[in-house]
């Protein structure tokens, strides 16, 4: 029997009881955080508030998946919770299937702001964490699956089972991306074909591929020469047979095929690369689904569209709410873009705010420690400093919004900017200029790039090398047989021990293409003084002593603004920019001019704040 005899033998005890009631906290705040309690509640279509008969279209939003914390292409459920508020705040409500069916085929009228809500690729974690925010603002939505999943029995991956269940509260409704996601006619980034592959096999390459490569309903199985492969009977037989598998799985799974498809991934043409694809895809879908997505860029759908070619906006990961909201509102006709009302934070952050800063163009959100200033399409944003006129200042500012784009500070500024000396970070390059009179003189440019450390860069040599035996390796992995397992794990090790000469060698560096979603993090110290300007990155002097000609005192600006199209591959659809301005202090002398930086309590609180966060999150995902 345990005896409590000394201090210590005290202390051990009362600190396994808090750490217990610790533990108990934070189970019953993660059980809470997923648990659903409510049934979904349809809107009433003879309010004539929610439903006036005005034809208004509708809006479509389609997020890839939904992870607690976010990842690079998952939205967070905070970043979601945020979005849907604004949605919710502004009026929207979610319809389902059933209604997009009546609006085309009946003439039913709509809710005025119209809002059909999905979610694809059919992800455990998506329904885990999106289901209490939907319940949170009785949201409806439509979760998308792969048929061959089921068979997989991949935990990632909802069940027919999970889905029969999200059903029953009615919340979600289903809809399906196809049999599978699987990939033809693709080279790697040095020309090298690699033919088919599945959606794992595509993982395990991935960073070593371009963009030339199709998904499989899209075009001709093609070879090295991409010369077709197969007679357009056997297209049309390997086409047709995806839509029968698929067909027969959910048929068996879930009683019967879901009424919406959504076409991967037909952006190029109508349903395919060419006239015979399309054809074929077309005479498919058009006789199992009711409902087809074959676009996405774009949100606004309306009588003009066809139900067999509707359009969706992806959110990325990376978006701010108003960056969602700016493009709702370039998608929406002219005479509803004024039903949209951007985000600016907390009532008190955004009052304490806007004592400071004056919105100029584009929107802002004033958040802790951050300044999130998003852009017009193909336009700027832009927020001015109130009672700020100066001529030597010191600024110092975290700039974390993505790589692709411009962040910039502006200094001497008169109010049209004609006359300002301007610090960017633009597209990953520092660029210091100034204008005087409307005309611009660069200064100063540096590819951030250039700060990278000799030995922390690769060569062509060795990144051609890394990609054929990452290639022979993924071939290995997946292939039909040990034999032939045996043979390109061979492949794979020879060609992992080829001389491939370094940069330090004299080869030519590999710089990988910047993407949009890659999150910039880079801290900039700018010194003003006189007729010279100092600019600090991470720390480091990289600009020297660099003269200015602007030098009368004025005023002070942010701005942020796209990277310009053909940047990058992926931001062809994307023309909005997102600044994000974190821990900006501005002084001049002696005299702090604006500081959002947190300081003593508030930050110990963000501190704990972040650490719940963190325990709780793991809870969740371990549970």
């Amino acid at each position: 029997m345990y005896k409590i005899e000394t201090r210590k033998d005290k202390i051990k005890i009362v600190r396994t009881i808090l750490e217990g009631l610790v533990l108990l906290a934070v189970l019953f705040a993660a059980i809470r955080a997923l648990s659903i309690s409510k049934s979904y509640e349809p809107y009433d279509p003879s309010n004539p508030v929610i439903v006036s008969g005005a034809d208004n279209g509708f809006i479509v939003v389609s997020y890839f998946g939904v992870d607690r914390q976010g990842t690079d292409t998952l939205i967070s459920t905070k970043q979601l919770d945020e979005q849907l508020k604004a949605l919710h705040d502004l009026g929207y409500v979610t319809v389902s299937q059933q209604d997009i069916l009546n609006y085309y085929q009946n003439g039913t009228a709509l809710p005025d702001k119209a809002l059909f809500l999905m979610f694809e690729d059919g992800r455990r974690d998506t329904a885990l964490f999106a289901s209490k925010i939907l319940e949170k603002y009785n949201f409806k939505a439509t979760i998308l699956s792969y048929a061959d999943k089921f068979a997989e029995k991949d935990p990632k991956f909802l069940s027919a089972k999970d889905l029969k269940n999200l059903e029953k509260n009615g919340f979600w409704e289903l809809g399906t991306n196809g049999y599978r996601l699987s990939y033809i006619n693709s080279y790697d980034r040095y020309g090298r074909f690699l033919g088919q592959m599945t959606s794992d096999e595509f993982v395990r390459v991935n960073q070593y591929l371009g963009r030339d490569y199709n998904h499989y309903l899209m075009d001709y199985i093609r070879d090295k020469d991409r010369i077709p492969v197969e007679s357009r009977t056997a297209m049309e037989h390997r086409i047709t047979q995806d839509y029968r598998y698929m067909e027969q799985i959910y048929t068996e799974q879930l009683g019967s095929v879901p009424k919406l498809y959504c076409l991967m991934h037909s952006n190029t043409g109508r349903f395919g690369n060419n006239a015979s694809v399309s054809a074929v895809n077309a005479e498919n879908l058009e006789d199992l689904f009711e409902i087809n997505f074959n676009r996405d860029g774009y949100s606004y759908n309306n009588k003009g569209s066809s139900l067999y070619d509707l359009t969706r906006i992806q959110p990325q990961a990376c978006w701010s709410t108003n960056h969602l909201l700016m493009r709702l509102w370039d998608d929406l006709p002219e005479g509803q873009k004024s039903s949209i009302l951007f985000v600016k934070g907390s009532q008190a952050l955004a009052e304490q705010e806007s004592e400071n800063w004056l919105l100029k163009s584009g929107a802002v959100e004033y958040k802790t420690g951050r300044i999130i200033l998003t852009s017009l399409p193909q336009g700027e944003g832009v927020v001015t400093l109130k009672n700020a006129d100066a001529e030597d200042v010191q600024v110092s500012v975290d700039l974390q919004g993505n790589k692709i784009g411009t962040q910039t500070i502006y200094l001497r500024a008169n109010e049209e900017r004609s006359r300002c000396i301007m610090v960017s970070l633009q597209n990953d390059h520092l660029v210091v200029s100034e204008k005087d009179g409307g005309s611009r003189s660069d200064l100063f440019e540096l590819d951030l790039h250039d700060l990278v450390p000799a030995e922390d860069r690769g060569s062509v040599e060795e990144d051609d090398r890394d990609a054929l035996t990452a290639e022979y390796t993924m071939r290995g992995r997946f292939a039909d047989s040990a034999a032939d397992s045996l043979v390109f794990y061979a492949a794979a090790r020879k060609a992992g021990q080829q001389q491939a000469d370094t940069v330090a060698q004299g080869a030519e560096e590999y710089v990988a293409d910047i993407q949009i979603n890659e999150q910039g993090d880079t801290n900039l110290k700018i010194q003003l003084q006189g007729d010279t300007l100092r600019v600090l990155v991470n720390g480091e002097d990289v600009t020297g002593a660099v003269g200015v000609s602007v030098q009368d005192a004025g005023g002070i600006a942010l701005g942020a603004s796209w990277g310009g199209w053909g940047y990058s591959q992926r931001n062809v659809a994307d023309d909005v920019y997102d600044g994000v301005f974190k821990n900006l202090t501005i002084t001049a002398g002696d005299v702090t001019l604006y500081d959002n930086c947190l300081h003593g309590w508030a930050k110990v609180l963000d501190v704990i704040q972040n650490a719940w966060n963190v325990t709780l999150n793991w809870f969740i995902e371990n549970l």
